[in-house]
């Protein structure tokens, strides 16, 4: 298995006046080449648990397994972890902050101790698998577009070849076209390289079309762990938690409620659309 948490508390404030908890008896596996999409409305947790994953926060208490092993054991090596559990903020400019684009991806790897020549050639294959060539290499991270910087803060992840890549809010602030091409990306990288890929996003569609399984959190605690159809057929619910289905959710239970036969698990626009037609030739 990939990631196994375990009555996983965090309080912020502990023992003071202020004291609140961020994360209450959090509790999940996810499994090696799963890709899970984690929601849940702002302040709910989601940000604290993805820094909890690979170290960058310590819970209060609770465990975190990667590959069997408690990160929480003494000794255990936080800089290997960081390095196979890659986290991409949701601002890339928080990431980028080298001279140049080739420079920057090339950073992570030169911190693992590599020959130049594996790091060089690790930067490349990186860049390349975030659809960004040559022309971009010598180019200033700080002068590219939203889409672009995104690509390379990515790509300096992958640059260490994880094996769990965790991605918070990775479209933000992109256009349709922007944000339909960094998903297609890391949907690719979880096909071809059977990598676990971890994303947060506040799209119910893009969670309907990439995800494989939804984690949702609430006020700091685990509500809903499943497929997407299933999640979303408590739509209701999530609404009472400040959060939605995808459109079509809601289009499909008018339709029902209007008599129409269709299925009422359907979350993308293509098996609405079949769906319906369906329903049409059998009327």
């Amino acid at each position: 298995m990939s990631i196994k948490v375990e009555h996983l508390n965090h309080i912020y404030g502990e023992g003071t006046a202020f004291e609140q908890y961020a994360l209450k008896d959090v509790n999940f596996t996810i499994e090696d080449g799963e890709f899970v999409g984690l929601i849940g409305h702002t302040g709910s947790g989601k940000s604290t648990l993805i820094q909890h994953l690979n170290g960058l926060l310590r819970a209060s208490s609770g465990a975190i397994y990667y590959n069997g092993e408690n990160i929480y054991t003494e000794g255990y090596d936080m800089k290997k972890l960081r390095s196979k559990v890659g986290l991409v903020f949701q601002y890339p400019e928080h990431q980028l902050f080298e001279i140049d684009v080739f420079t920057d991806v090339c950073f992570g790897p030169k911190n693992l101790g590599l020959p130049k020549t594996e790091i060089e050639a690790r930067a490349r294959e990186a860049l390349s698998q975030v659809g960004l060539d040559e022309s971009f290499y010598t180019q200033s991270p700080f002068e590219l577009s939203g889409g672009q910087k995104r690509r390379v803060a990515i790509a300096g992840v992958l640059a260490m070849e994880p094996e769990v890549l965790i991605l918070d809010e990775p479209t933000a602030g992109l256009d349709p076209r922007g944000r339909d091409e960094i998903l297609d990306k890391i949907s690719e990288l979880h096909r071809e390289r059977n990598m676990t890929i971890i994303l947060v996003s506040h799209s119910m569609e893009d969670m309907a079309r990439y995800a494989d399984r939804l984690l949702v959190m609430n006020h700091g605690e685990k509500a809903f762990d499943g497929a997407p159809k299933e999640v979303f057929k408590h739509y209701k619910e999530l609404e009472k938690m400040g959060l939605a289905a995808p459109q079509i959710t809601y289009v499909v239970h008018e339709l029902r409620e209007h008599g129409v036969d269709i299925a009422d698990d359907l979350t993308t626009v293509e098996e609405a659309r079949d769906g319906i037609l369906k329903a049409l030739k059998e009327l």
